[in-house]
C-alpha cells in the first residue's frame, strides 16, 4: 500500500439496547442515544434524532409492545459525515400511519410521526416476524444541518459540527 491509497471510510460500531414495556424506557432509550452521538462526535443534527428517539419509542410503547415484552433501540452511524439511523424493533402488530392533515386537532396524541416525518430525512416501517421495524434516517453535517445551519427541532446554532445547546455536551 502507497501513501495514495485512499483510506476507506470505516464506521463506528452500531449500538443497541433492549428496554423493557415501562415508562422509564423512553428516558433512558434518550440518554442512550444522546451518549452514543457524543462518542461518535454526531452533534449536527443531535436535537432531531434525539426528539426522534423519544417519539418512535413512546409509539412502541403505547402501541407496539404488548405486555410482558419490551423494545429494541438500534443506532447505527453510516458515513463520514455523521449520518444515523434510528431502528425500533418492537413485537405488535399493525403498521404506524401519519394522522390525517386536514387541519383537525386530533386531541393530545398522534402528533408523534409527523414530528419524526418531518425532522428525518428518511423514514418508513419495516417488518420483522413478530412485529416491526420503525426506522428513520438523518443525513450527517456534510449535507443538511452542517456549519451554520439550524437544528430543524431547536432552532439551534450548529458549527463545526457541534450543537451550540449547552445541554448536549459532556459535563454540561
Amino acid at each position: 500500500m502507497n501513501d495514495e491509497t485512499p483510506l476507506l471510510f470505516q464506521p463506528p460500531s452500531p449500538r443497541e439496547r433492549f428496554y423493557r414495556r415501562e415508562r422509564q424506557s423512553v428516558p433512558a432509550a434518550r440518554a442512550f442515544a444522546r451518549d452514543a452521538l457524543q462518542d461518535w462526535g454526531a452533534y449536527a443534527r443531535a436535537d432531531d434524532v434525539l426528539l426522534c428517539v423519544s417519539e418512535l419509542a413512546t409509539n412502541a410503547l403505547v402501541h407496539g409492545v404488548p405486555p410482558g415484552r419490551g423494545f429494541l433501540l438500534r443506532l447505527v452511524p453510516y458515513d463520514e459525515d455523521g449520518g444515523v439511523r434510528v431502528e425500533v424493533h418492537d413485537s405488535g402488530e399493525g403498521v404506524p400511519v401519519l394522522p390525517r392533515q386536514d387541519g383537525q386537532e386530533a386531541g393530545e396524541g398522534g402528533r408523534g410521526l409527523l414530528l419524526v416525518s418531518e425532522l428525518a430525512d428518511k423514514w418508513g416501517v419495516g417488518a420483522r416476524c413478530p412485529g416491526k421495524i420503525v426506522w428513520c434516517e438523518f443525513e450527517g453535517r456534510g449535507r443538511r444541518g452542517g456549519d451554520g445551519k439550524t437544528s430543524k427541532a431547536t432552532g439551534a446554532l450548529v458549527g463545526r459540527g457541534r450543537v451550540a445547546v449547552h445541554r448536549l455536551h459532556p459535563g454540561g
